[in-house]
């Protein structure tokens, strides 16, 4: 199902960059498979996506709010209570879980990084020996040479793990760290459509 932002615009303060996504029944925000308790299921994985994807050109200044506009609200007004809390506690794991990938990509890389020096070490070790025992011939300089590349070819999955790979993992637990906070808002369409209703009818009946 596709997660798209209602045309009208709920205003919020500017101090708040804030996230719209329109439903029909809140129920459609979360995994209908999940038989956890409500306030504790997992978020559809089309809403998670459209949210944090959403939140990526947010300002990072302020705090987020979530803005979700309601076609049919549920029977179980108590329902509605639970939901900020629900999204929260989804967010709030999927950060526990990525700091988790991030501590594992760090010991891996802490193993890489042995591994590679002590090839590295070796294959210095052995250059050195293929000059000694080969020395001013032509098979010693390629010898050499190739003992070398093997060596910080060696180095090169640690390099990436610790020079790249976990930056962007340290940017999206920042991301889901200021999801896990955001405000929720819930905007019910019906009644909104109702009061309108109600005015103009009381309006109209003030004409001659």
């Amino acid at each position: 199902m596709a997660f798209m932002p209602p045309h009208s615009r709920h205003q919020q303060p500017l101090s708040t960059a804030s996230i719209e996504v329109h439903v029909e029944l809140i129920d459609q925000l979360f995994n209908s498979i999940d038989p956890s308790p409500f306030h504790a299921r997992d978020m559809d994985p089309g809403a998670d996506a459209y949210i944090v994807d959403s939140s990526k050109g947010l300002a990072k200044d302020v705090p987020l709010a979530l803005i979700i506009h309601l076609d049919q609200p549920p029977t179980d007004e108590a329902k509605l209570g639970q939901v900020a809390r629900a999204i929260q506690t989804h967010f709030a794991a999927q950060a526990a879980t990525t700091r988790l990938q991030l501590r594992e990509l760090f010991g891996r890389g802490r193993i890489s990084l042995l591994i590679g020096l002590s090839v590295l070490s070796l294959s210095i070790g052995l250059g050195e020996v293929s000059n000694t025992w080969l020395s001013g011939a032509s098979m010693a300089q390629i010898l050499h040479q190739s003992v070398l590349i093997g060596g910080w070819v060696a180095m090169w999955r640690p390099m990436e793990i610790f020079l790249y790979d976990w930056w962007p993992i340290a940017a999206r637990i920042r991301l889901l760290d200021r999801l896990a906070t955001m405000q929720v808002h819930i905007v019910a369409r019906q009644r909104a459509l109702a009061a309108a209703g109600s005015s103009s009818d009381f309006l109209n009946s003030l004409k001659p």
